[in-house]
């Protein structure tokens, strides 16, 4: 059964993930306002962008509440660089809170001027190297024990997984390797799996 992914659409770098998706054989969806959200879905994409932005609109548009039930409820998510920050339970330096759901400390745009973007190569558990760009990046801080740690660079936490949610500080949308959304993929089809067992 072809899986439905939905790509949080109101700011940032989503288009670029619903190309990457549809080349492994989704069809998307871009979540804009709350009717967006009534049609079921198998996965969900928070992109790249202003955290800041997209997270006063996630609550102007009414979407907030019903995303954040469902990654709460085990809908597979993939966050990347602005989504990791919407995920983590902790800011550095900083009381905002978003959807709270991976329990990380995130340090936003760490990397300062000089390197706000730059390109690095890493090894990613279970998937290999991976070419990584990081634009105005943020890093994870600190992880709790029960998150995987997928990669680092320069002995930063770049990458995580904490059972159904992927987040990673880097933008793997904007290469053409797609393990990392397969690997997302996978969860989402065990989601899948799932949903029809209880239904």
């Amino acid at each position: 059964m072809r899986k439905t992914i939905g790509v949080l659409a109101l700011q940032g770098a989503f288009i670029e993930h619903e190309k990457m998706l549809q080349r492994l054989g989704c069809e998307t969806r871009e979540l804009r306002n709350a009717a967006d959200l009534q049609a079921p879905i198998d996965g969900l994409i928070l992109p790249g962008g202003e955290s800041t932005v997209q997270g006063k609109l996630l609550r102007e548009t009414g979407m907030f509440d019903t995303i954040r039930s469902w990654i709460v409820g085990g809908m597979p998510v993939l966050a990347t660089c602005a989504g990791l920050i919407l995920l983590a339970e902790e800011l550095e330096g900083d009381e905002t809170r978003y959807f709270a759901t991976l329990p990380v400390r995130v340090k936003r745009n760490a990397y300062g001027r000089q390197l706000g973007s730059f390109v690095a190569e890493e090894a990613v558990r279970g998937i290999g190297r991976m070419e990584m760009h990081f634009i105005r990046a943020p890093y994870i801080e600190k992880a709790a024990p029960e998150v995987e740690i997928l990669s680092r660079t320069g002995g930063h936490i770049v990458a995580v997984q904490y059972r159904h949610q992927i987040a990673c500080a880097f933008h793997p949308e904007v290469t053409a390797d797609t393990r990392l959304h397969a690997r997302f993929l996978s969860l989402c089809e065990m989601y899948a799996l799932s949903m029809q067992k209880a239904g």
